[in-house]
Formats: structure tokens, sequence, C-alpha cells
């Protein structure tokens, strides 16, 4: 019974950082629907920006102050800029891009695109010298195909649609959809997809540079929480910056108890705080490449809820792309997989061998400490016998005649 408890537990330790990033994926899918309501409703995404990071340092300031007020690192000069740079690639340029090319084109659409990031990070990985490359192991090969064969369904998706694929469900959750075709067609046409797709490819490049710069500011600053609160505290700040030089109408600012508080508190709870922390606990044992390896899984998931609640269409363009995703996305994942396997083996040996390094090491040292003890002694004993009086002659007094 012990036996089996065990192998359950060590099982869940190693699916944990999977779990983990699955969850988030459907966290950020709800985001993407519920924001698209929201922006087609015409709330300014500067607006969106500010709120949802405003939500995300109430959400987690507390607890970095409560939780790490005694392991809180002293913020250097060097951090302050990193954590600047994390507040302007994260809040501003990635968010307001993404849900500005979001509002140009479709939730589908735009996790399509958001599907290069595992390659960009990737390569941004390999040069920052955060991953090694050796193309004649087998684990980098899966790693080099795989991003490949993700980005190449990922653009699949976008260049090919194919005809239209009508779910089961689609004829009883919409079933004034047909009728309405010619209107959401010529709406699409109206869309400005250039536009939206070079936004969207900006956004992911953004995004995938915090990764990077978040995997080395955690080496110095490992307080993970209060990164997050600064991080989003400080992307508070540059968003409202961003916002009044970009909207000049104060009616932006209004929010009531509607989708549009719903879309900010839901993005800023679950997208930003609880998902940066959890992205970073994973980063530190996995790296950055494994935590984005796993945003393909948002493009499937959104384009399944978008059919269900935006009646999206899916076509068979999108389901090809999607199956080739989805074999990329196993590709790098077993590639990370047998790369951290092969460092768990390397510790494993390598800990053995601590030990007896330090074994011998105290062992030296013990001898040492006997040879100065053995020292000492004689030079006590040669002291104490160069300090003893010296013993006295006999004189025999001459016998009296």
């Amino acid at each position: 019974m012990e036996g089996k408890t065990g192998c359950l537990g060590n099982f869940f330790q190693k699916a944990k950082p999977y779990i983990a990033m699955i969850s988030l994926q459907f966290g950020y899918a709800g985001m993407n629907i519920i924001t698209k309501v929201s922006l087609n409703r015409g709330m300014s995404h500067y607006v969106l920006v500010v709120y949802r990071h405003a939500f995300a340092t109430a959400a987690i300031a507390p607890f970095a102050l409560i939780l790490e007020r005694k392991v809180r690192p002293k913020i250097t000069f060097t951090i302050f800029l990193q954590i600047f740079v994390l507040g302007l690639l994260g809040p501003v340029i990635d968010q307001n891009f993404y849900y500005a090319g979001l509002k140009f084109t479709s939730p589908t659409f735009s996790c399509a695109l958001s599907n290069m990031l595992p390659a960009m990070t990737f390569v941004m990985a390999v040069v920052c010298r955060m991953e090694k490359v050796d193309i004649k192991k087998v684990r980098c090969q899966a790693k080099v195909v795989g991003t490949v064969v993700t980005v190449g369904g990922a653009m699949l998706m976008t260049l090919y649609k194919g005809h239209a694929v009508n779910f089961l469900w689609s004829n009883f959750i919409h079933p004034t959809s047909k009728s309405n075709v010619p209107q959401t067609s010529s709406a699409d046409s109206g869309k400005d997809w250039v536009k939206g797709s070079i936004l969207l490819i900006l956004a992911t490049l953004a995004w995938a540079s915090f990764f990077i710069i978040q995997a080395i500011t955690l080496r110095k600053y490992t307080a993970q929480l209060s990164l997050i609160a600064l991080v989003c505290f400080m992307g508070t700040l540059q968003s409202i910056a961003v916002t009044f030089a970009m909207e000049h109408r104060a009616s932006v600012w209004t929010i009531g108890w509607d989708m549009n508080l719903l879309a900010a508190a839901y993005a800023g709870i679950v997208s930003s705080s609880i998902a940066y922390y959890v992205q970073g606990i994973v980063m530190q044992k996995r790296g950055p490449v494994f935590v984005t390896a796993f945003s393909p899984l948002m493009m499937i998931i959104v384009a399944i809820m978008g059919s269900f609640i935006l009646a999206e269409k899916i076509y068979v363009g999108g389901i090809m792309g999607a199956v080739l995703i989805v074999f990329g996305l196993y590709a790098v994942l077993w590639g990370k997989y047998k790369e951290y396997k092969e460092k768990e083996m390397i510790e494993a040996i390598a800990e053995p061998v601590k030990d007896q390094n330090r074994i011998m090491m105290m062992m030296v040292v013990v001898e040492e400490d006997c040879v100065d003890i053995e020292m000492q002694k004689t030079e006590a004993n040669n002291r104490a016998a160069g300090d003893a009086p010296a013993p006295a002659s006999a004189i025999t007094a001459p016998a009296a005649s």
C-alpha cells in the first residue's frame, strides 16, 4: 500500500509542471473569448490593459508582502531596470499589440499566430545560451523539428481555410447561424487582417522576450511573488502613461458592472497574476522553452470555445494545422523530457562523487588535526623535559679521622 502511495506521489510530482501549464492554457483561452466580447462592445484596449494590471497588482501584492517578507532580496539598479523592461514588454507592448490584433481579427486567428511563441523563445534561448543545441543528439533534433512543425501548423491555419466544418452542437447552440453567414463574411472581409497579423507577430516577439528576461531576472531576484507584483505595478504605471497619450476622451475610463469589468478582472487575476507566478515557478525548473511549448493548446481550446460562444467557424485548414501543432508540441516536449532526464542522471551520478570527495576532505582534515595534536603533545613533552630541574648529585662528606 505504501509503495502504491509513493508511486502516485512520485507521478504527481513529475506531472505537476504539465498540469499547471495545461491549466494555464484554459485560463488564457477564456481570457481570449471574454476579451473579444469586451472589445467588440467598444472598450479601449489601452484602458483594458490598465485595469487588467491594476487588478493583478491588487490580487498578488498582499501575498507577496506577507509570504516573502523575510526572503525578499534587495532591489539593485540592474534588477530595477529588468523589472522596468519586463513591465514594458509584457503589460504594455505585448498586450496592447495583442488586443489590437485581436480586435482586427478573431480569437482563433490570434491564437494561431501566437503559436510562433515556442519557436521565437527557442531561438532567443539558444542565442542567450539558455538552451544548448547539439544537433547530433536525438532530443535536440526533436526540439528543432517540433518547433518547425509547430510554426508550419500555425501558418497552415492562417493561409489555408478550406471548407467550413459543422460540428454536431452548432445547429443546436446557434440555429440561426446559417442565415447570418453573408453578414459574417462581409464583416470578416472588412477586417484589416494584414495589420492585425503584424501587430500579433510583434506581440508574440515581445512575449518571447518577456519569458527570456523573466528567466534571467529570477536567477538573482528569487522572490517570484514580489517580482510579479512589481512587474504588474510597473506595467500599470506605464500603461496609464500610454493610455493618456493615445486616448484623449475621459469617457473611455468609464467601467461598470458589465462585461468590461469581467474582462479586466479575469485577465488581471487569472492571466496576469496567477499565470505569471505559475510560469515563473515552472520556468525555474524546466526553462522558458518548456513553458512556451504549451501555447499551441490554447488555439485548439479557443477554436472549440469560439464555436460554442461566438459561433466562430472552424475550417478544414484549421483542423489540419491543429494536428500538426499537436505533433510539433509533443516533439518539443519529448525533447525537453529527455533533456530533463539526462540532467537528472548527471546529477544522480555527480552526487555520490561529491559525497565521496566531501568524505575524503573530511578524512584529510581529521588526519591533519591528529598530526597537529601529536606534534603539540611532542612539543609539550619536550618543553616539560627541558624545564625540569637537573637531579642533585650525591656529595660524600669526608669521614672524620
